[in-house]
């Protein structure tokens, strides 16, 4: 189990970021219109929250029995993308932001994970250890045409497009210890943006 359990730190600046994006701007893996979708396992397990971005009208939108972790906001506000393992391993959903209409888009034997939205709401990036290692998918947001973007024998993780759809950041250990790198949205083009001994990951642009 590589997730979805986060440390508390990673979670709280997770969601200051988001609040401050929100404010900023309605792209990306962030808020939307005055929204900030976020997880919690306040009720004794993890599901998805919905909350204005001073903090009130704090409301569930899942309810199952399983984990439901990493949720991303489609750059129109009307969807959510977000991962969960209520079918016995971790994939990718959709639902509309009022918790209606959930619906998986992937469905592999391996986890898949941090689901980010492409500016025009057509493509979700996604990690993915369907291939026996963490790497970058790309699909349409309907769950069609998944490709592995990466393709590499290091780990791929946390995906996030540009505020143009042109460059996704990700984070690597390719060469041992976690970078992050920026390629082009078709996989082309990987360079390491980073370089030193410790971890770097998490990547987001400003808007």
């Amino acid at each position: 189990m590589k997730k979805p359990i986060k440390p508390l730190l990673w979670v709280l600046v997770f969601v200051m970021s988001i609040s401050l994006a929100a404010v900023f701007s309605s792209g990306g893996c962030t808020a939307t219109k005055g929204k900030i979708a976020f997880q919690s396992n306040r009720d004794g397990n993890g599901e998805i929250y919905i909350m204005n971005t001073d903090g009130s009208g704090q409301r569930r939108l899942t309810n199952n029995p399983a984990w439901d972790w990493a949720p991303c906001f489609s750059p129109d506000g009307s969807k959510i993308a977000f991962a969960s393992d209520r079918d016995g391993n971790g994939e990718i959903y959709i639902m509309n932001a009022d918790g209606s209409g959930q619906v998986r888009l992937t469905d592999s034997p391996a986890r898949d994970e941090d689901p980010c939205f492409s500016p025009d709401g057509q493509k979700i990036a996604f990690e993915s250890y369907r291939d026996g290692n963490w790497e970058i998918y790309v699909m349409n947001a309907d769950g069609s045409e998944q490709v592995n973007l990466t393709d590499k024998p290091a780990v791929g993780e946390d995906p996030c497009f540009s505020p143009d759809g042109q460059k996704i950041a990700f984070d690597n250990n390719r060469y041992g210890y976690g970078e992050i790198y920026i390629m082009n949205a078709d996989g082309s083009g990987q360079v390491n943006l980073t370089d030193n001994p410790a971890r770097d990951g998490g990547p987001c642009f400003s808007p």
